[in-house]
Formats: C-alpha cells, structure tokens, sequence
C-alpha cells in the first residue's frame, strides 16, 4: 500500500506561523511521525508539499498510477479551489481530507471546502494528530477495499 500526503499553501511554515493556532511543530516533524506510522502498519508514505496551486495539480497527475490514496491538507485552497478538488478526482483515488485546526471553528470563509463532498473522510482541530488520525483511517479504508476487491 501507498499514501501519498499532500501538503498545502504556507505548510512549509509550520512550528514559526502563528504556533497558537497550527502548534510548534515543524512540516518534518509530521513527516517523520507519518513515515513511523507507515512502517507501522506497512504502508508507504509520499510526502509532497507547495506554495503553488499548479504545482500540486502537477505531483497529483503524476502519482495516480503509484499510489493507492491521497491524505491531504489543502490549507487555504479547500475553500477556494474548484481545479484542486478537480485534480484529486483525476487520480480516481480515494482521498481524506485534514486540518491541524478546526477550520469550523474560525472565520465563516473557511467553514466550506470543496474537497469535503468527494473526501473519504475529514479530521480537523488535532494538531499533528489529525494527520496521523486521518492516514490510519484512510489506510484501513484502503486495506478493507482491497480486501473486497480480491
């Protein structure tokens, strides 16, 4: 089995952008705790992070054949971004959506986002723990899938 984990807009500043919200953790310190929960559970991590809206349509064109799953926080572009949702659906790979904050729980802009609908699931408002929530259920969805199809 194969996750990849797309990481959004602004990420790449975690653990120095505003800590009160998104903690002191870093993108790599996510990363590492993903890659020991694949190994855990036997499942490969891909980690992909961008600034740029066409850069993630770009990786997420080019794993569809690799991968078994998207796990992605799509920061600010799941309350504005028609081409992503668009993107994560071309893979025809099931996908979960996740947030280190609650986006419900902060301004009325980011209580809608496109990806939600079409996601397997979400897990919002953990910290890093959203992450790790949302990959161990996307890969059990995943495990049960491939179960049925066999």
């Amino acid at each position: 089995m194969r996750i990849a984990v797309v990481h959004g807009p602004n990420l790449n500043l975690l653990g120095v952008r505003e800590p009160e919200v998104y903690g002191t953790g870093t993108l790599a310190d996510i990363d590492r705790a993903l890659e020991a929960l694949g190994r855990e559970v036997d499942t490969e991590v891909e980690s992909f992070q961008s600034n740029s809206e066409g850069r993630i349509l770009d990786y997420l064109a080019e794993i569809r054949d690799r991968v078994d799953g998207v796990l992605i926080n799509p920061a600010g572009l799941g309350h504005t971004s028609v081409a992503l949702l668009d993107g994560l659906l071309a893979t025809s790979k099931p996908f979960a959506e996740v947030h280190l904050s609650n986006p419900a729980s902060r301004e009325s802009f980011r209580r809608h986002s496109f990806l939600t609908p079409a996601a397997v699931g979400v897990v919002a408002g953990f910290g890093v723990d959203s992450y790790l929530s949302g990959f161990r259920c996307l890969n059990n969805y995943l495990v049960r899938r491939s179960a049925t199809a066999s």
